[in-house]
């Protein structure tokens, strides 16, 4: 299972080159459930995603992820619906703001996204449990919290931008 939480960014993060970063290509080929078709640098994965249900300010997600070869990724790709979503994700270790050390194993995925949706940015937290998720402290540059708001999640932005 999957438990994250999305936030717009205020402001990014300094020497945002030096974290470790990957170029994403990815579409939509059935959005209830989700399955998802994606490039991230060199791997090519199939990913079939089921909401569940939540009374946490969290998302939670069934995932399942499988190994796609380059040859298969491209016939799926052209029967994605909506276009297809660009982006440069970040993977940047996240410290707490009292200044006192790393979150236990916490990680932002910092999606800085191209082409049409120029402009936009977001991060996302992935939490091992619901309780870990609701007490969470966002980061400074960590901006308004879009958990739960639909535009913002990736399938609706391959279709509507």
């Amino acid at each position: 299972m999957e438990i994250e939480r999305k936030y717009l960014v205020r402001e990014l993060p300094a020497n945002l080159d030096s974290y470790p970063h990957v170029e994403i290509e990815q579409g939509y080929l059935c959005t209830s459930p989700t399955l998802r078709i994606r490039k991230a640098g060199d791997a090519y994965i199939l990913t079939i995603k089921e909401k569940l249900p939540t009374y946490s300010s969290a998302i939670h997600n069934r995932e399942e992820e499988f190994t796609l070869s380059a040859e298969k990724f491209e016939i799926l790709k052209a029967k994605c619906e909506g276009t297809m979503v660009l982006k440069t994700r970040y993977r940047i270790d996240l410290r707490r703001s009292e200044g006192d050390g790393l979150y236990s194993n916490l990680v932002a995925e910092l999606d800085i996204f191209h082409d049409r949706l120029e402009g936009l940015q977001l991060v996302e937290v992935e939490f091992p449990d619901t309780v870990s998720a609701d007490s969470f402290v966002k980061p400074d540059w960590f901006g308004e919290d879009v958990s739960c708001d639909k535009r913002y999640s990736n399938s609706h932005l391959a279709f509507n931008g």
